[in-house]
């Protein structure tokens, strides 16, 4: 499945630039699709597949689709989705880091542990109810770039209401917990940690900017960060320390890395889901698939942060008896104040929409930023309400 792309003498289908490959290979997967011996190539068609959101590793998205015969049979249609990934330096949206920075934030942006997961057999170690799409192949094109070529996954749209949220927080439980998803999450480079992104992201971009008198002066902030919400965040801040340390003492479980609903497939096939962009896969403390289900679509103004109190109540429980299913013996105050203390390092700190803190503002803009700010203070007072050990870490300014 697995193997470097030959160069074709000349390009057959130009929209693939250099993850274009060659009629032998393509033959070996649309024969591994169609579950045939021989195949003859009758049609091929590439077209890019569209996609509303840019993604700091994604090189491109396309679809791969024409017809075969198959064994002297039939004439037979076939389909890939192909996904060229690649590393955080040709990114466009590298840009809008200082120059003097993307270095040291490139760690928190690795781009091989998708195809990485593509390689491996993780689609027969998931829990039952969790899959993956089939890959026929991943090609290296260079030393920064891969092509990923899966299955195309007939998704169903869905309105994500509670007990979705709850069913896959459940599953997420199952796979933090697997002893056999164990390994490969293990052998997955240890990238962004919450150690690394505080030192890589908050403390260089993040707390700056926090502790800056500017910031808050800006209309968009000063409308929805009131001076309760910014004391909190700064006592959040200065709690950093405290908190990872806790977060050492924390089991390590298997996580995806950004379990948001965009991520979690629904399909008409059981009541489960595929998991999709595995670009932060590997392990992480307890708890840390939580923080983006409940918080995803609400970051992207897809849901009111006033859902987020039913939402965590439904997915903590669902999570822990996932894990417990995987025989795992942690508690739900342990996990909760685990999910706590990362939403506060991955989220909370950095709740301040700051690619639009400069902007004019509109009615589209002050919402988003009051919903972030609501979710912020969900977060914070989580994190008041989950005592670590001795004592709590508080960031209410009544405390």
């Amino acid at each position: 499945m697995t193997g470097m792309a030959v160069g074709n003498a000349g390009p057959r289908h130009p929209v693939l630039g250099p993850a274009d490959i060659t009629d032998q290979q393509l033959t070996t997967m649309v024969a591994a699709s169609l579950g045939a011996t021989e195949v003859e190539l009758l049609t091929s068609h590439v077209e890019v597949f569209p996609y509303d959101l840019p993604a700091i590793n994604t090189g491109g998205r396309y679809l791969m689709s024409g017809t075969a015969r198959a064994d002297g049979a039939r004439v037979q249609p076939y389909v890939f989705f192909v996904k060229v990934v690649h590393s955080w330096a040709r990114s466009p949206l590298s840009r809008h880091v200082p120059e003097e920075l993307r270095a040291a934030v490139a760690p928190l942006v690795p781009w091989r542990a998708e195809p990485d997961v593509y390689r491996s057999d993780l689609r027969e170690r998931l829990p039952a109810g969790l899959t993956v799409p089939r890959a026929f192949a991943v090609y290296d094109l260079d030393d920064e770039s891969a092509a990923i070529w899966l299955e195309l996954v007939a998704t169903r749209t869905i309105v994500w209401d509670v007990e979705h949220h709850e069913r896959a927080a459940y599953l997420l439980g199952r796979l933090a917990a697997s002893a056999s998803v164990a390994p490969l999450a293990a052998a997955a480079e240890p990238r962004r940690t919450p150690r690394l992104y505080t030192d890589m992201w908050l403390q260089l971009n993040v707390l700056p900017a926090l502790r800056s008198e500017q910031l808050w002066r800006l209309p968009l902030v000063a409308h929805a960060f009131d001076d309760d919400l910014r004391t909190r965040m700064l006592a959040a801040a200065d709690a950093l320390p405290a908190l990872l340390d806790e977060l050492d003492d924390m089991p390590i479980t298997a996580a995806h890395g950004d379990a948001c609903t965009r991520n979690l497939l629904v399909t008409d096939a059981d009541d489960g889901f595929t998991l999709i962009d595995f670009g932060f896969w590997g392990e992480a403390p307890i708890g840390f698939d939580l923080g983006q289900l409940v918080l995803g679509e609400i970051q992207m103004g897809e849901r009111p942060a006033h859902t987020l109190a039913q939402l965590e109540d439904a997915c903590l429980p669902a999570y822990v008896q996932g894990l417990r299913a995987e025989g795992s013996q942690a508690t739900i105050a342990q996990v909760r104040r685990s999910h706590a203390i990362l939403m506060t390092i991955f989220h909370g700190l950095s709740a301040i929409p700051f690619e639009h803190q400069d902007a004019a503002p509109t009615d589209a803009l002050r919402h988003i930023f009051h919903q972030r700010a609501a979710a912020a203070r969900f977060i914070f007072d989580l994190l008041d309400r989950t005592p670590g050990q001795g004592g709590a870490v508080a960031v209410s300014p009544r405390c």
